[in-house]
C-alpha cells in the first residue's frame, strides 16, 4: 500500500531512499521523516506527552538521522497521509514468523485490555491476512456500528429553537422581540423534537465520515458508504467534547458502548497515550509492557481462578506502614490454600549475553519487597520467550536468598501460551508437594 510502512519495536526509520540497509531499518520519504521528527521534538517541553518514550532521534555514520521506535506499538498517521504501523517484537518457535502472524497474536493480546473497545473477534472475518492493522481497527468499528443499525438508531426529544411561522412550545421573548419587530407573522420559539439527531448518533456519523477519508481499503469504504445511509437524518458532530459530555448511559442505549469507545479513539485520539501535535492526524498506540501485563494476567486468572483465588494488580500492602507510603502492586497474586505465589510480568528480552541476563537490579529489589510483605512462597518473573534463550536458561533460571526469598524466571511463549501456562502449573504442583 502506498505511503504505508511497517516497522517493529526498536526498529529504525531513516530519511530518504537509502538502499542496502539492514532489515531493521526502514526508509521514509524526506518530507514524512521531517514531519515525524518535528512532532517528536515539539513534545520535548510538554510534560504530559509521551513522544520521547515513543521514539528517539539519533544520527548514524553513513546513514544520517535515524528515528528509532521504542516499546509503543500501534498506528501513526501523518497529515500528509503517511501511515506507520509499529508491530510488537514477538518471536515464534516454528520459525514461520510474519507480519500477519504477529498481528493475530497482538490482536489477541489487545483483547485483554480493559479500555480497548472489542472483546471478541474472529481472525478470518477480520481478514488479517489482507488488511493492515489500521484497516482492521476500522473494520471493527464498522462491524460494531452495523450491529447497532440493525437494532435501530435511538431517538430522543431534543430541544429545537427557531424563528417559525407558527407558534409552538415556548416563546423566547428576548429573541422574539429582537428578530420579529417588523415580522409580526413569525414567532421565535423553543420546542422538543423527537428524532435520531442525538449526540451519540452525531458522534458515530462524524467518525464514519472521518474514516471514509482515511481508509484505503475498498471494502471498508463501501461498508462505510452503506452505513452512512442509515445516518442520513443525523447531523455529524462538530463539537466532539460537548457531545461526548452529553452522552446518556441508560438501558435504552444498549449497544452504543463499543461504537462510542471507537469514536473516542478515532475522533479524539483517546488511546493509551497523550500524544498530540499538528503533524499527526491520528495516533492509536499501546505501551507493550501494559499489553503484556494485561494479557498474561487475564490468561492466568482464567486458568487458575476457578480453583484458587487470583488477584490482578493487588494493592493490599505498602512498602512502609507508618505512614502508609509507596504502594506495592504485583501484577498477579495467586493464593493456593494458605500459600501465596506472586507473578510479575516484564516486557523485556533476556539473554545470557547481558549481565544478570538483563534482569534489572530494581526489578529484583521489587520482587524481594513483594516476597517479604506478602510472605510469598515463591515469586515468578514472567518474560516473553525469544529465540536467543538457551535451553538451560528456560529450565533452570532461578534465584534464592538465605532468608527464603525465591525468584524463578519463566518465559512466556506468546504463540502457544497454553504450553507456558502448563509449565507454570507443573512448577506450582511441584512447589506445593514439598
Amino acid at each position: 500500500m502506498k505511503n504505508y510502512y511497517v516497522i517493529k519495536e526498536y526498529d529504525s526509520i531513516v530519511r530518504g531512499n537509502l538502499t542496502g540497509l539492514p532489515s531493521n531499518y526502514v526508509p521514509l520519504p524526506e518530507k514524512s521523516f521531517d514531519e515525524l521528527e518535528s512532532f517528536i521534538i515539539s513534545q520535548k517541553d510538554d510534560s504530559r506527552a509521551d513522544a520521547l518514550e515513543l521514539m528517539s532521534i539519533s544520527s548514524k555514520r553513513g546513514i544520517g538521522k535515524v528515528i528509532s521506535a521504542k516499546n509503543y506499538v500501534g498506528l501513526i498517521q501523518m497529515n500528509d497521509g503517511t501511515q506507520i504501523e509499529i508491530l510488537p517484537k514477538i518471536y515464534f518457535k516454528d520459525k514461520t514468523q510474519s507480519d500477519t502472524q504477529t498481528r493475530k497474536v497482538f490482536l489477541k493480546m489487545l483483547k485483554s485490555l480493559k479500555d480497548f473497545p472489542f472483546k471478541t473477534f474472529n481472525n478470518s472475518s477480520l481478514g488479517v491476512t489482507k488488511h493492515t492493522l489500521y484497516e482492521i481497527f476500522i473494520k471493527m468499528f464498522i462491524d460494531e456500528t452495523r450491529e447497532l443499525t440493525k437494532r435501530g438508531l435511538r431517538s430522543s426529544y431534543i430541544q429545537h429553537e427557531d424563528n417559525e411561522k407558527f407558534y409552538k412550545g415556548k416563546l423566547i421573548f428576548g429573541e422574539h422581540i429582537k428578530k420579529n419587530i417588523v415580522h409580526k407573522e413569525r414567532f421565535y420559539v423553543a420546542y422538543d423534537v423527537f428524532n435520531v439527531n442525538r449526540p451519540e448518533n452525531k458522534l458515530i456519523k462524524a467518525t464514519l465520515m472521518k474514516l471514509l477519508k482515511l481508509s484505503n481499503d475498498s471494502r471498508n469504504i463501501k461498508d462505510i458508504e452503506q452505513l452512512l445511509i442509515a445516518f442520513e437524518l443525523v447531523e455529524a458532530s462538530t463539537n466532539y467534547e460537548k457531545d461526548f459530555a452529553s452522552i446518556k448511559t441508560d438501558r435504552s442505549m444498549k449497544g452504543y458502548e463499543l461504537p462510542l469507545s471507537w469514536c473516542k479513539l478515532f475522533l479524539m485520539n483517546k488511546s493509551f497515550t497523550t500524544f498530540a501535535g499538528s503533524n499527526l492526524a491520528f495516533a492509536l498506540l499501546f505501551p507493550m509492557d501494559k499489553v503484556f501485563e494485561s494479557y498474561v494476567g487475564n490468561v492466568i486468572s482464567k486458568h487458575f481462578g476457578t480453583s484458587h483465588k487470583v488477584t490482578l494488580q493487588d494493592k493490599k500492602y505498602y512498602l512502609f506502614d507508618k505512614p502508609k507510603q509507596f504502594n506495592l502492586q504485583p501484577d498477579i497474586v495467586l493464593q493456593i490454600g494458605d500459600s501465596i505465589v506472586i507473578m510479575d510480568t516484564k516486557w523485556k528480552l533476556l539473554s545470557h549475553i547481558y549481565p544478570n541476563y538483563g534482569i534489572s537490579q530494581a526489578d529484583m529489589y521489587q520482587m524481594y519487597a513483594y516476597s517479604k510483605k506478602y510472605n510469598a512462597r515463591k515469586i515468578y518473573l514472567l518474560y516473553p520467550w525469544h529465540e536467543g534463550i538457551f535451553l538451560q536458561e528456560q529450565l533452570g533460571l532461578s534465584f534464592s536468598s538465605n532468608d527464603k526469598v525465591e525468584v524463578d524466571v519463566i518465559f512466556i511463549d506468546l504463540q502457544e501460551i497454553t504450553s507456558s501456562i502448563n509449565q507454570i502449573t507443573e512448577r506450582l504442583t511441584l512447589l506445593m508437594s514439598h
